[in-house]
């Protein structure tokens, strides 16, 4: 049986107080030549981490604007299916531009292929930006109403899938901290979009229009805290990026504003136009920062290798 314990400094710690050198150091995890283990992904934070924003707001925006035409609510409706339009086309440039050249997109729509996240996200977002195309253009015209109730219906049932399949396409790598965070990401994401979509309501639609919007923006605060905080206790190790350098500061920034957002939005964002305002700008600042801390603690954990030999390790040990 062990005397005491380790103090984390590679001495093993006697019940008495007094410390002795451990017969076996600490660990330090290395490759050959010093090289990472896993060949960081070449992304940049602001295409890809932009991509992965965009595409979220896009999403939850059209359903919200759904929602918001069922419900006689029109300025939001309208603003909404905007906002979403201007976030797919955003969206789409910056995964275009960081493929290199519009020809590559186009060859991921050659086939269809339902075991990669990227073949059937690229055909989500070709079926997606036309109908959100549609459905903005057609309201702001007011021509052809039938077909513009079909074109937001659309981009509604699409927009949940447009809006997470982001977290299903980064955890399908072999990136520790997005790998090990693979069922808990999507919920991340899901969250993370209803507050974006919640707070462009609030910034650009008259507060007697936003109610439910409000209401989305505490639920999507709840639901993308509680997953992030289930992530870092179910990942262990691999969780660690999302709480150090500047992924946790970015991490940690989205988490106050989208909070912030949300609570603004529910006390005072009923009440006075510019607190609705402040309100829903937190929470996109929020949604942004959550993005671009997940984008950031990948490739952190990329560029350590002890998030890809540890994990395994445990795994094997664990049978």
């Amino acid at each position: 049986m062990s005397a005491g314990r380790h103090d984390g400094k590679g001495r093993r710690r006697k019940k008495g107080g007094r410390g002795e050198k451990a017969m076996v150091p600490d660990a330090e995890f290395t490759s050959y030549y010093g090289k990472p283990i896993l060949n960081p992904p070449v992304w940049k934070a602001s295409d890809v981490a932009m991509y992965l924003f965009l595409g979220g707001l896009a999403g939850a925006g059209s359903l919200l604007a759904a929602g918001a035409q069922l419900t006689g609510r029109p300025v939001a409706a309208r603003a909404l299916k905007l906002s979403s339009l201007a976030a797919i086309g955003g969206s789409t440039a910056a995964l275009i531009h960081d493929l290199g050249r519009p020809a590559r997109f186009a060859n991921m729509l050659r086939v269809m292929k339902p075991t990669s996240p990227m073949s059937v996200g690229s055909w989500l977002l070709a079926a997606y930006g036309p109908a959100a195309g549609a459905a903005a253009v057609l309201d702001v015209t007011g021509l052809f109403s039938r077909l513009g109730g079909t074109a937001t219906a659309s981009a509604a049932a699409l927009g949940p899938a447009v809006a997470t399949y982001t977290a299903v396409l980064v955890a399908d790598t072999a990136v520790p901290a997005w790998h090990e965070g693979h069922r808990e990401l999507p919920f991340v994401f899901v969250g993370s979009a209803a507050g974006a979509a919640a707070g462009m309501a609030l910034v650009a639609a008259p507060v007697r229009e936003t109610g439910p919007m409000r209401t989305v923006a505490v639920l999507g605060a709840a639901v993308e805290l509680a997953a992030a905080k289930s992530l870092e206790r179910r990942a262990g190790m691999a969780a660690e990026p999302y709480k150090t350098g500047k992924a946790g500061r970015f991490v940690r920034a989205g988490e106050i504003l989208s909070v912030a957002g949300a609570a603004g939005g529910a006390l005072l964002g009923g009440r006075k136009r510019g607190a609705a305002a402040l309100s829903g700008a937190a929470l996109l600042a929020g949604s942004a920062c959550t993005r671009f801390g997940v984008f950031y603690a990948g490739m952190q954990s990329a560029r350590d290798p002890k998030y890809t030999v540890v994990p395994q390790r445990e795994r094997v040990a664990a049978g």
